[in-house]
């Protein structure tokens, strides 16, 4: 097994002054690196089954959502930015550190009882996926878990998210 921590470049002072910044272009830059970091991604998702579909927020969270749905042979459904889907959507405003965000998923994406899994990139402070497990939830879905490439541990992500179930590959303060 590759070990996918060495292959995550750090860069000081981004995008502001003050933060350590982990950088994915260097896990997903070659082939055999992705594909072992979206075979790990899978062998974490499987503990959580059944699930239907992965729930991934964009834009990072589509890089590693796409592949493992369909390794999984799931379905994606996508969550975007407002004006970013054309069907009618659903949307679920949440607070950030400096204002509100919002995000939006099409309104017929779930039926009552769907299970979801829901995949990003990273755990920081758990707003966008808090926000995406509210929408699922709001909507009829289930969310089986929360699994992620990395989880910034001291930032408190996972006290934020009301689901138990939440896994990460890589961990670091």
């Amino acid at each position: 097994m590759i070990d996918l921590n060495s292959h995550i470049r750090t860069i000081q002072d981004f995008p502001v002054q003050g933060i350590l910044f982990y950088d994915i272009t260097t896990l997903i830059r070659k082939g055999e690196i992705f594909n072992e970091t979206i075979n790990q991604l899978a062998k974490l998702a499987e503990q959580f089954k059944p699930f239907g579909a992965i729930v991934a927020p964009e834009s990072r969270g589509f890089i590693f959502a796409a592949p493992l749905a369909s390794q999984l042979n799931v379905g994606l459904i996508p969550i975007r930015k407002p004006g970013k889907l054309p069907c009618k959507t659903v949307s679920k405003s949440y607070d950030l550190e400096y204002g509100t965000n919002t995000v939006q998923m099409d309104v017929d994406a779930l039926k009552n009882g769907d299970r979801v899994l829901i995949v990003d990139d990273l755990l920081a402070t758990g707003g966008t996926v808090e926000a995406c497990r509210s929408l699922v939830e709001e909507n009829g879905g289930q969310v089986a878990a929360a699994v992620f490439v990395i989880e910034l541990t001291s930032l408190n992500g996972r006290e934020k998210i009301k689901t138990k179930s939440i896994a990460s590959l890589l961990q670091y303060e």
